[in-house]
């Protein structure tokens, strides 16, 4: 069974295991590096960055493609980043990833492109330049993939606007509740979920399997959900 989460008990559980267990820069490394496990990487790389710590996660995934010898290449939309995401944007630097600003025919020519624009936390209407770059991604013939959510889409409801349609989804910690809605899953192709160590300081939902909700007694069933098929039931453990 895999645990559901609002977007609030996400950010609680976030911040509990930052200051009691984990540093925020580790917990960071770990995403990127669940995203690295999740893909079958190939060819071209680009990863198109935002001004938040979904950025942050792409800048640590480029150091690690970098040391693993693949092609990749950050586009980024803001030169006012985070505090976390400007840490692996420097190590980036020191790496000499290829960093680029972003334009709307920059993803041609990519067979990858990842998705680190907006976060979980993002509501209402997508806003310049962060349409554009959606926009380039979602007509860029690659393969898509978005970290924790596609850009553009609410955690808790799964509804956007306008938003990354994905190939895969790498949705870190626990999987959000919108992730699982008809209107999500509409824009996913396939989702997986990394687990980086959060601890979770609420459970809210499950989702499960067909026979794991058959085995369960009829009074569990208003927590319990069926797993939606662009869901991969098997979680992905980083603890590095």
């Amino acid at each position: 069974m895999l645990d559901c989460v609002s977007v609030e008990m996400m950010r609680q559980s976030d911040a509990y295991t930052i200051e009691n267990f984990v540093p925020s820069l580790k917990l960071m490394y770990r995403a990127a590096w669940g995203v690295y496990r999740a893909v079958a990487w190939h060819g071209k790389t680009a990863i198109v960055v935002g001004s938040g710590n979904n950025g942050g996660d792409g800048f640590a995934l480029a150091c690690i493609l970098q040391e693993y010898g693949y092609d990749c290449t950050v586009f980024t939309l803001s030169s006012n980043l985070s505090p976390d995401s400007a840490n692996y944007a420097r190590q980036a630097a020191e790496a000499k990833v290829a960093v680029r600003a972003f334009t709307p025919d920059c993803l041609q020519g990519y067979d990858i492109v990842v998705d680190c624009l907006l976060g979980t936390g993002f509501r209402g209407a997508v806003r310049e330049p962060y349409r554009t770059a959606i926009v380039a991604i979602n007509s860029s013939g690659a393969y898509v993939v978005s970290v924790d959510i596609n850009s553009g889409m609410n955690g808790d409801t799964g509804e956007a606007e306008l938003a990354v349609q994905s190939d895969l989804t790498v949705t870190i910690g626990f999987v959000k509740t919108g992730l699982i809605t008809e209107q999500a899953g509409c824009r996913i192709r396939r989702l997986v979920c990394v687990d980086i160590g959060i601890v979770l300081l609420r459970e809210e939902a499950k989702i499960c399997t067909q026979a794991e909700l058959d085995a369960l007694c009829p009074s569990c069933e208003g927590k319990y959900h069926l797993c939606p098929p662009w869901v991969d039931p098997n979680v992905i453990q980083v603890d590095v």
